[in-house]
């Protein structure tokens, strides 16, 4: 009987051991998912503030139309990116493409006067500042969950659950210079 008892016991220390864990990593996965949400919620921003911006720019800068199209073009595809790695070239390449409309806008003191564009460009410093901190988050999240299912006893029952690493959010070298939005 006390051998029946002990067995017991162990079936169900490791089953309540099992289901914290898989609960565990659950919870976690979603946390994952919903910063992920936060992120593409922080780039449709980005993404709805664009349009706008051409419409100041352009006006002004008649000569620049090979840079404005870029800048549609690149914003087209980062709205579809597929996978974390395209999302993140892309929203590099997006990066550095309006970086270059406002260094080309310091040549046009109009454009740096109208009140619209100054703005729009207040409006995008504070959707770049959202989008880094719902990155950070997002990596920190990814951080926690890959640990979990990577640390000795879980690694081996992970898989069994379908469980594997999620992939960070790791900015392109155009995305670590500073972005200059200020006059």
């Amino acid at each position: 009987m006390t051998a029946l008892a002990v067995i017991l016991g162990a079936i169900a220390l490791i089953g309540g051991w099992l289901m914290g864990f898989y609960n565990g990593v659950i919870t976690l996965r979603n946390k994952v998912e919903a910063a992920f949400a936060d992120i593409d919620t922080q780039l449709k921003r980005r993404y709805d503030l664009i349009p706008n911006l051409m419409e100041t720019v352009k006006g002004y800068m008649k000569h620049e139309k090979g840079t404005l199209e870029e800048i549609v073009k690149l914003r087209s595809q980062a709205m579809g990116a597929g996978t974390m790695k395209d999302q993140s070239q892309a929203e590099g390449l997006l990066t550095g493409a309006l970086k270059s409309l406002f260094a080309l806008a310091e040549n046009y003191p109009d454009l740096k006067a109208d009140t619209s564009f100054l703005e729009l460009q207040e409006n995008l410093s504070e959707v770049e500042e959202h989008i880094n901190s719902a990155r950070r988050y997002y990596n920190g999240t990814v951080k926690d969950f890959n640990t979990k299912i990577q640390l000795f006893p879980g690694n081996l029952v992970a898989g069994i659950f379908g469980f594997t690493n999620k992939e960070f959010f790791e900015a392109e070298e155009v995305e670590k210079e500073n972005v200059k939005v200020e006059f």
